[in-house]
């Protein structure tokens, strides 16, 4: 492996692909960039000054760079719903005392440009469906923390932390009904480690402790808080002018897990669907875009190494999304200048994301550049031509096509023939390769003569398209339940099912049901997350199929 490119290289660190994935989570809470790498290095500081064994240092460390994998959950109910800033108004006392908890959930409910006597109406008329959906919320994030935590490599032992997710020491916590010692030591851990990171975000290094201090007992854990609390100083210590990125890989606990082939794909499988989990309107986007846009890639006569680097690409390619407010990527009407902006940013957010590990920053040239056009109209780089290599520019095509036959707020899926026409008028315009748009509606089941000029046919190496096929049926699932699936992903209610498939809503719930027990999930967001990882996420007016039999 010594020599090759980082793209050919089939092997990475663990800690490499969930350490970024924890830069994502920053942007996607609307903290401040490597906050969850600052909570792991306090954690691993106080795991050493507690001296734990290596299991509970290996989970401690896990745990708190995936604290918050599950924060795309119902990310479009919550902006909804919650008309202030919930990072601003709840966060800080997430790990408070049930006043102060309730005080910054009615904060976080009103709208902070109303006058007071608005806000407290605003808050009261909100807070009986807030309360209503908070265990749903709860239940969802954990099944889904759980779900994507596997596909990332991770061990039971550390999956099994979100089942406490909202434990506390004096068991007051809203969902889970251990208290005490009966919370795992490394989530004690890090929920102490994780409020002193935000806490001295607040108020610098003595406040978190004596913030942290106050919470023993009740939140926490009081011996941990307080040897937290009295070790404040070093614990907490960062040097605010350089990255944390290298502290934390050399944080990591022996023995270092790695990833390999196409365990590689199944966690940067995971991180796209962490994106995509934001919208119901992207759902299944980036896993769709990776199957046509390396199937492109196949007809183009690439490499096969170069095929899977494709397809790795596309797999993260928005990963940056999470930046952007969901109430932007939910919004019906026109963008207004700075909406339009802060959407042009989410292919920059993305190469922040995964340019710290030498085998994601070689995936950089294709996975942030699928907004850009020949003509140097697209964006954030504004790139021309001559920047944009074979697999951007089959990114680029795959992406367009994908996000047309996809419905969107302001517009319903567009039918296959219509996205491939606009997809050509993209090519004979210029700004999409007249190759690559042929090769990917090849590769979609078109012909090629929707592009100009006519004699660019690609080179055929696998005949099979992506387009209807039969969907594999994973979990033991139904025909009729991996199709129901397909449309709760997708956020249809049991009655829109019902009426999309012609049955009652009670036969609709019924198969929801037993979809549920079979998955062995409780949670919309969860079945969500199953469509993607099996491709059961409706894709037009059909079923999305995988190629090549993949997982």
């Amino acid at each position: 492996m010594a020599g090759e490119p980082a793209w050919r290289q089939d092997e990475i660190r663990t800690a490499e692909v969930i350490a970024s994935l924890c830069l994502a989570t920053d942007l996607g809470m609307g903290l401040p960039l490597e906050h969850g790498l600052h909570s792991t290095l306090f954690a691993m500081r106080l795991a050493d000054r507690l001296d734990v064994d290596s299991a509970t240092a290996s989970q401690t460390y896990y745990g708190c760079l995936l604290f918050y994998v599950g924060c795309t959950v119902d990310a479009e109910i919550s902006a909804e719903l919650f008309k202030g800033d919930l990072l601003t108004n709840f966060n800080p006392v997430m790990f408070g005392s049930t006043a102060q908890m309730m005080g910054g959930i009615m904060r976080a409910l009103a709208d902070p440009e109303s006058s007071a006597p608005v806000r407290a109406l605003q808050a009261a008329g909100r807070l009986p469906r807030a309360l209503r959906g908070h265990r749903r919320h709860i239940a969802a994030l954990c099944e889904v923390a759980q779900m994507l935590s596997e596909r990332l490599g991770m061990s039971p032992e550390v999956r099994r932390l979100f089942d406490h997710f909202t434990a506390r020491w004096d068991g007051k916590g809203p969902t889970s009904a251990v208290h005490g010692e009966e919370i795992p030591l490394p989530l004690r851990i890090v929920h102490v480690a994780r409020d002193a990171a935000l806490q001295r975000m607040i108020g610098g290094v003595d406040y978190a402790a004596r913030v942290v201090r106050e919470r023993g007992g009740g939140a926490f854990d009081p011996v941990i808080a307080a040897r937290l609390a009295d070790e404040a100083t070093e614990i907490l210590a960062l040097d605010d002018e350089r990255s944390a990125w290298d502290d934390v890989l050399a944080a990591e606990p022996a023995p270092r897990l790695t990833l390999r082939g196409e365990a590689i794909d199944r966690a940067l499988a995971a991180m796209g669907d962490f994106a995509d989990l934001a919208s119901t309107y992207l759902v299944g986007h980036s896993a769709g875009v990776a199957e046509v846009a390396a199937a492109a890639a196949q007809r183009c006569g690439l490499p096969p190494g170069e095929v899977a680097a494709t397809r790795r690409a596309a797999l993260v390619h928005d990963v940056g999304r999470v930046a952007v407010s969901v109430l932007i990527w939910q919004k019906a009407g026109p963008l207004s200048p700075d909406e339009w902006e802060q959407v042009r940013l989410h292919a920059y957010h993305s190469e922040r994301v995964l340019c710290r590990s030498p085998l994601l920053a070689a995936l950089l040239p294709v996975a942030t550049y699928h907004h850009e056009r020949l003509d140097g109209a697209g964006y954030h780089r504004g790139a021309t031509a001559a920047a944009l290599t074979t697999p951007a520019r089959l990114l680029a095509a795959a992406d367009a096509y994908h996000a047309m036959t996809e419905p969107r707020p302001h517009r319903p899926a567009l039918t296959p023939e219509l996205a491939a026409d606009l997809l050509g008028q993209e090519a004979r315009a210029g700004r999409l390769d007249a190759d690559s748009v042929a090769a990917v509606l090849d590769a979609a089941g078109h012909r090629a003569q929707h592009v100009v000029p006519p004699h660019v046919v690609p080179q055929h190496v696998a005949p099979e398209h992506v387009g209807p096929q039969h969907v594999a049926r994973p979990a033991g699932l139904t025909e009729r339940e991996a199709e129901v699936v397909g449309l709760l992903a997708r956020g249809l209610q049991t009655k829109q099912i019902a009426r999309l498939l012609g049955i009652s809503a009670k036969t609709a719930d019924r198969h929801i049901q037993n979809a549920y027990a079979k998955i062995g999930i409780s949670t919309r967001a969860a079945a969500a997350v199953f469509a993607m990882q099996h491709g059961l996420v409706a894709w037009g007016e059909l079923p999305m199929a995988r190629i090549g039999g993949r997982p």
